[in-house]
């Protein structure tokens, strides 16, 4: 058994890991693309090619839609693979959407070749619910090629966990264990866990057991805001900054993050004094991937927690709202950046992506970011590289930022509430692997950047100072 990293070691992009059981036969967890610095220095092709051996793998494991985990899933297909791709219920759902967009903004607008892509897609995606063993096929192993005491696994199996990082989103179990019952082994993938305490989705719960741990360390060296502080901070920091008339820009990804961030804006209205702001101003979600996305979000009420569920049984609608306005349309986008530009009266506007690299959040930047009377709000991690990062950085410094080969002078208010992220902290990974009752032998740790990685390492040594934990690079 070994294991090989194809992304997401030297920093947080590009999630793609594959376990091999034998020489004859593998899986691969995720397949996502490169973003911000860690694409830079490699031309397109770099970025996207498939470097690596498809013809042992015997499935493609999906642990969530975000686009740093299944970005490269088309150039997979293209490189020949031809096997199974698993995925949750949700994931299922949502997958088609996702890879069709990514499609639409980094490949063609070629409607023929879309549907080419997602025709096959479709016909390899097998949806699986959550905690259901699912047995994977693989080839039988020659018998001459089995050494004398030596332990060779012969079959293997998986199992979807609840990860609570967006819907549909899970961590899995891959046990592999060879003729003899005893002689097993159980590795556990994280994928990406959500923070505790959330809205909508419950937060994961630890496995029983692991015997190797490949785990996130996205924010394996810092602590979230509790979620009544990042709650409370975000109502105020709205507050001010419409106080003055001012548009509000939330770059936010167009799953997970959107969904949140609308729940807990219908609890402020909810909550408001009749004349309060809050029951006029209005919220602008400038996503059609976004709309779709919330959509999902509604037909999978089953997967959300106690509390959303609570406040659909009072007659609320935290998803779907009176205040709330969806643009379409590319047209209907462009006005609406105009029409903002012009009037005096405040708005709050959620658009992708997420750290300000493409999508439609650009021209509101490009728009609002010289205007001292706008404000924009970072609720999720901004890469290293990204334009997010840069306006993060510079902003409160009256700094400028390069969108579209332009030089945008920022005078906006630039906040940053760190508590949204939909990602565990540096205490949730911990206690994730404190409440696994086998402890694991080897740890490896991934997706972070190498501060974060190296902070949750010292952590998970005095946790478990009989495993052996790894850092593991390209």
């Amino acid at each position: 058994m070994r294991i090989l990293h194809h992304g997401a070691v030297n920093g947080v992009t590009g999630s793609c890991h594959q376990l091999y059981m034998n020489d004859y036969n593998s899986v691969l967890i995720d397949c996502g693309l490169f973003q911000g610095a860690e694409a830079a220095g490699n031309n397109n092709k770099n970025q996207l090619s498939i470097d690596f051996n498809v013809r042992t793998i015997k499935a493609l494991i999906v642990t969530h839609c975000h686009i740093d985990h299944v970005g490269r899933i088309p150039y997979l297909l293209a490189a020949g693979y031809t096997g199974p791709i698993y995925a949750t219920e949700a994931t299922a759902a949502l997958l088609p959407l996702v890879i069709e967009d990514a499609l639409k903004v980094g490949v063609t607008r070629d409607k023929k070749l879309i549907q080419a892509c997602l025709d096959v897609l479709q016909k390899q995606l097998i949806s699986v619910p959550y905690q259901k063993w699912q047995t994977i096929a693989v080839l039988n192993i020659p018998k001459e090629d089995i050494k004398p005491n030596e332990v060779c696994y012969q079959r293997q199996k998986i199992r979807f966990c609840p990860a609570g990082h967006i819907l549909g989103s899970a961590y899995v179990e891959i046990e592999l264990a060879t003729d003899k019952p005893i002689s097993r082994h159980r590795l556990v993938f994280s994928g990406d866990l959500g923070a505790s305490y959330s809205p909508l989705l419950s937060s994961p719960r630890a496995p029983y057991r692991a015997d190797t741990l490949i785990i996130e360390s996205t924010y394996g060296d810092k602590r979230h805001e509790h979620r009544n502080q990042r709650s409370k901070k975000l109502q105020a920091v709205i507050e001010h900054a419409v106080s003055d008339n001012g548009v509000v820009l939330i770059p936010a990804f167009s799953i997970g993050r959107t969904q949140e961030l609308l729940y807990e804006i219908e609890q402020f209205i909810y909550a408001a004094p009749k004349n309060s702001l809050w029951k006029n101003i209005e919220i602008i979600v400038d996503s059609p991937m976004a709309a779709n996305f919330t959509d999902k979000y509604r037909d999978f009420k089953t997967l959300w927690d106690k509390e959303a569920l609570g406040k659909i049984k009072q007659g609320r609608h935290p998803l779907d709202f009176e205040q709330l306005y969806t643009i379409d349309s590319h047209q209907d986008h462009l006005s609406v950046v105009q029409y903002l530009s012009k009037r005096n009266k405040p708005a709050i506007v959620i658009a992708a992506s997420g750290m300000c690299s493409g999508g439609r959040i650009v021209n509101y930047l490009t728009q609002f970011l010289p205007d001292a009377k706008a404000d924009v709000i970072f609720v999720g991690y901004q890469a290293q590289g990204t334009p997010g990062r840069a306006i993060q950085q510079y902003g409160p410094k009256g700094g400028y930022v390069e969108l579209n080969g332009k030089r945008i002078t920022i005078n906006a208010g630039i906040h940053t509430i760190s508590g949204y992220s939909a990602h565990a902290d540096q205490l949730d990974l911990i206690n994730f692997v404190k409440h696994i009752t086998h402890k694991p032998r080897e740890i490896r740790i991934v997706h972070g950047d190498e501060a974060a990685k190296q902070a949750l390492a010292e952590k998970l040594g005095q946790l478990v100072p009989d495993a052996r934990i790894l850092r593991p690079s390209n």
